[in-house]
């Protein structure tokens, strides 16, 4: 990892969940957090194109750009080219996220959510082309792209692409083990291309800050005066060849726990991992749907239903108890599929399920209770 990405602290802004008041972002609360943010020696503030209704890059102009000088912080933002209907439309929304920002070049930009179905879109709208020109032309210093692909298709896009600076991970204690999202393999692979790494979700969108009892009780127990945040940015961001690890901090309170956490940042210990590991175990007891997500499910669907995806999202309201969360990500679990409601009871999923799923019955609770 280069030393520019090295002086980067381990602790960055993600612009996703800002403070809201009502249906509007709550400027006069953001403002005071990129100021503490940035008067505590943090520096690395990520946005995309569509966060918060297309309205983050905006915020971040008003309370951070228009602010302080551009050697005080690095910006990050993100393109969505599966949201476009055209090349034409996809390019256009790096010429919008410039002038959304007010900045004259991104520190580091980004592909947005790479894997799947939405790779394509970057593909046949030369994408990744048009950035490197954007590179060339000074308006990006660092392109790389986010990923909730597996590893496997990680190591694709990575051979394909080996031009690219950094990728966007999620990492986090809970994912590292997981068959659905890989983090270890994700991880290895970025690390097999030698590709820094900056790290998102690392409290599982809020999911490791509120743990069920009997898990909250073995970090308790190991450290009493030591929070559950704690635990989860302080494993995230002990790893090698990581650049930063995003918090998605929605009030102030949150930022000054984490500041508190990462402003003398000290990785794991031996001991401190064990316990994690065992916090992991004992997640891995709580019941729920025994999916693989080996996905032979979706080779037979008609109606293209993600169900990998819809259980993913389904195990995770099981375990962490948090319907807002989970609502959230079945959205983008779901974008441009099919949900749950979609399915037609044809049963042509049940028939090839390894598991023996009752997939039909499981779509119709997911159905009720995340649409």
């Amino acid at each position: 990892m280069n030393k520019y990405f090295k002086k980067i602290p381990k602790l960055g802004f993600g612009l996703m969940r800002l403070p809201m008041i009502g249906e509007e972002i709550d400027i006069a609360q953001t403002q005071e957090m990129v100021d503490l943010f940035i008067k505590k020696g943090f520096t690395y503030f990520d946005t995309a194109y569509l966060y918060h209704n297309q309205k983050s890059e905006e915020v971040i102009k008003k309370t951070l750009v228009d602010k302080y000088s551009r050697d005080k912080f690095q910006l990050s933002s993100k393109l969505p080219a599966w949201m476009a209907k055209s090349g034409k439309e996809a390019k256009n929304m790096f010429k919008t996220s410039l002038k959304r920002t007010g900045v004259d070049y991104f520190d580091f930009y980004l592909l947005h959510n790479l894997g799947e179905n939405r790779t394509e879109a970057f593909d046949n709208y030369d994408i990744w082309n048009y950035l490197l020109e954007k590179k060339e032309e000074g308006f990006i210093k660092h392109l790389g792209f986010s990923s909730h692909a597996k590893a496997v298709e990680l190591d694709e896009i990575l051979r394909k692409h080996p031009e690219m600076d950094f990728v966007q991970l999620q990492i986090n204690y809970a994912d590292w083990e997981s068959d659905a999202i890989q983090s270890r393999k994700c991880y290895e692979v970025a690390r097999a291309h030698k590709k820094p790494i900056i790290i998102m979700e690392p409290v599982k969108g809020g999911a490791l800050v509120k743990l069920p009892k009997q898990v909250e009780k073995i970090f308790t127990n190991a450290e009493p005066n030591q929070s559950l945040p704690s635990w989860a940015l302080r494993y995230a961001a002990s790893f090698d060849n990581v650049i930063t690890v995003l918090s998605g901090m929605g009030t102030i309170n949150q930022m000054r726990e984490n500041i508190s956490i990462m402003e003398n940042f000290k990785p794991l210990n031996s001991e401190e991992i064990e316990t994690i590991e065992k916090a992991r175990d004992e997640l891995k007891k709580i019941p729920q749907i025994p999916c693989t997500d080996c996905d032979y499910c979706l080779e037979e669907c008609p109606k293209n239903v993600a169900i990998s995806n819809i259980f993913r999202v389904n195990n995770d309201y099981l375990v962490y108890n948090d319907i807002y969360m989970a609502k959230g990500k079945y959205y983008w679990e779901t974008l441009n599929v099919g949900k749950a409601s979609d399915c037609d009871e044809c049963g042509n999923c049940e028939k090839i399920c390894p598991q023996n799923i009752q997939i039909i019955t499981e779509l119709k609770k997911s159905a009720k209770l995340l649409e």
